[in-house]
C-alpha cells in the first residue's frame, strides 16, 4: 500500500510573521485513502484524511437540572428550554446523561465543591486538600493527548479561559487556587496556565510564537495588522488554488481580520477609560470575550495550528453577575437556591446563556467545509460542568454535551441515556482513542464508553 503523507502544512509569511491556512483540498495529494485504507478509530483522521480536534469547554457552578434536563431519549429526543438554542446543531450533538465525577465528592475532605469540580473534571483525579505549594492532582486527559500528538502541530495544545490566572493562593474551603482556576494539568503539580488574554492568544496562534524576532516586535509596537504582512505571499498562493480554495482562503483571511478588528476595539475602549491600569485585551462586556475565544479556538482548529483545547468559560465559584439578563446577583450566590422559583429562574437564565454562547461557536464550526463535510464533523467537544445541581453541590448526573463526529465515529443527534452512574473519565479515553492516543487509565476510568460510538 503507497504510503500518502496528510500531515502537510501550508502557511504565509512575511516579516517575521508566519500564519497557519486552513486545509486547501488544492494542495493535498491527488490520490485518496480508501474507506479499506484507513483505520478510522485509532488514527486521529477522519476517512477523508482530515484530522480530528478534541476540545473541552467548561461552565461553572452546575444548573439549574429542571431546565435543562431534555426529555426523550436516544433519536427521539427534544432540547429542553435552557439547550433550545441548539436547535441549529440538534443533529451535530449528543446530550449524554449518568455521567459522574465520584472524585470531586466531599467524603473526608468535607467542603470544597467548587475547586473540587474544576479540578477533576478534566484529570478524574481526587486533588490533595491544600493551600500550600504541595498541590497534587493528577494528568488531565487533554494534556495525555498534548503529550503524545502535540509535535504533529505547531502548538500541542491551546489553554483559554476568561479569568484571571491564578496558581497560588487559598480560594475554595482551604483548596489551592491552582486547582479551582485550572482545568489542563501536566502532571500530578503541574497545571497547564490559561490565557484569558484574546490578544496574547491571538499573537500566539497567528505570530511566530514566544520566540519573536526584532521584525515581529516591531510590529507589535506599531499594532500593524498579521495579515499586512502576509498578503503578498497570500496573493502568490491564490493563483495556485481553485476556485473554491480561493474562496476560503478569502473567508478565512476575513475572518482572522475580524478578529483582529475585535481585538483592537476592545483595547481602545478599554484605554479610554482613565481609571483602568493598562488594558489586558479583554472586552468588557463578558459575552464578546467569550465569542473572542470561541473564535480563536475555531481558527486554531481550522488552521490545525492545534487539534487540542479547553476553555473555561468561568472557573467554578465564579459570583459574577449577569445583569443585562436581569440577573443582579452573584451566579454562585444564586446556585444555592434552596429550591427558591425566583433563583432557579435566574439560573435558568444563566444556563440558556452559556448554550446560546456554545451554539454560535458550533454553528462557526458547521459553517467551515472540510473534505465532503465540515470542520464540525471532525470534532469532538464535551460541554460541561462539574457539578450538576448547585443546591446540593452533587457531582453524578452531570450535564453533558458531547458535540462533532470525530471523523464519522461517533454518533450525534441523540439522547444517550446511559442508565447507571458512569465515570465521566471513561468518556475521555474513548475520545483519546479516537485521537490516536494510547491511554489505558485517565483517573477514575473503568473502561471505554463504547456507546458513543455509531451503530
Amino acid at each position: 500500500m503507497a504510503h500518502i503523507t496528510l500531515e502537510r502544512r501550508t502557511f504565509l509569511r512575511g516579516l517575521g510573521t508566519v500564519i497557519a491556512l486552513p486545509f486547501m483540498e488544492s494542495l493535498l495529494p491527488s490520490a485518496r485513502l480508501s474507506a479499506a485504507e484507513v483505520k478510522v478509530i485509532g488514527s486521529g483522521l477522519s476517512k477523508s484524511g482530515h484530522p480530528i480536534r478534541m476540545a473541552y469547554v467548561y461552565t461553572p457552578n452546575g444548573v439549574n437540572m429542571g431546565d435543562w434536563r431534555v426529555s426523550g431519549t436516544g433519536k427521539k429526543f427534544e432540547l429542553s428550554k435552557s439547550l433550545s438554542s441548539l436547535a441549529p446543531v440538534k443533529n451535530d450533538i449528543s446530550v449524554i446523561s449518568d455521567l459522574s465525577q465520584k472524585n470531586a465528592t466531599g467524603g473526608a475532605d468535607g467542603p470544597g465543591d467548587h475547586a473540587r469540580a474544576n479540578a477533576t473534571f478534566l484529570t478524574g483525579v481526587r486533588a490533595r486538600k491544600t493551600a500550600g505549594s504541595d498541590i497534587q492532582l493528577g494528568i488531565s486527559a487533554d494534556q495525555v493527548a498534548a503529550q503524545q500528538i502535540g509535535d504533529r502541530t505547531p502548538l500541542p495544545s491551546l489553554e483559554l479561559s476568561c479569568d484571571r490566572v491564578r496558581k497560588a493562593g487559598s480560594c475554595d474551603s482551604g483548596y489551592s487556587c491552582a486547582y479551582q482556576f485550572n482545568l489542563s494539568w501536566a502532571n500530578e503539580q503541574t497545571p497547564v496556565l490559561a490565557e484569558s488574554n484574546p490578544r496574547a492568544a491571538f499573537e500566539r496562534l497567528f505570530g511566530a510564537g514566544e520566540q519573536r524576532d526584532a521584525a515581529l516586535q516591531r510590529r507589535l509596537a506599531q499594532r500593524s495588522s498579521i495579515l499586512d504582512y502576509v498578503l503578498e505571499d497570500a496573493k502568490s498562493l491564490g493563483r495556485q488554488l481553485g476556485a473554491n480554495d480561493r474562496r476560503k482562503l478569502e473567508e478565512y483571511l476575513s475572518g482572522v481580520r475580524d478578529v483582529e478588528r475585535r481585538i483592537e476595539q476592545a483595547e481602545k475602549g478599554q484605554r479610554n477609560r482613565p481609571d483602568m491600569k493598562m488594558p489586558d485585551a479583554t472586552p468588557a462586556e463578558y459575552e464578546q470575550h467569550i465569542a473572542l475565544m470561541f473564535d480563536l479556538m475555531v481558527a486554531a482548529f481550522q488552521t490545525d495550528t492545534t487539534r487540542i483545547s479547553t476553555f473555561l468559560t468561568a472557573h467554578d465559584g465564579s459570583d459574577r453577575s449577569f445583569k443585562k439578563l436581569g440577573v443582579t446577583d452573584g451566579h454562585h450566590t444564586i446556585s444555592h437556591h434552596l429550591k427558591d422559583p425566583a433563583k432557579l429562574a435566574s439560573i435558568a437564565k444563566i444556563d440558556t446563556f452559556y448554550a446560546e454562547q456554545f451554539s454560535r461557536f458550533l454553528q462557526r464550526l458547521k459553517s467551515i467545509k472540510e473534505g465532503d463535510g465540515t470542520l464540525l464533523d471532525n470534532c469532538m467537544i464535551v460541554y460541561g460542568s462539574g457539578i450538576s445541581d448547585g443546591n446540593r453541590h452533587n457531582h453524578n448526573d452531570l450535564p453533558v454535551i458531547l458535540a462533532g463526529r470525530a471523523g464519522g465515529t461517533i454518533a450525534s443527534g441523540r439522547h444517550l441515556q446511559l442508565g447507571k452512574e458512569i465515570p465521566m473519565t471513561n468518556l475521555y479515553i474513548s475520545m483519546l482513542e479516537r485521537m490516536g492516543v494510547q491511554a489505558e487509565r485517565v483517573g477514575d476510568s473503568s473502561g471505554k464508553l463504547e456507546q458513543i460510538a455509531t451503530a
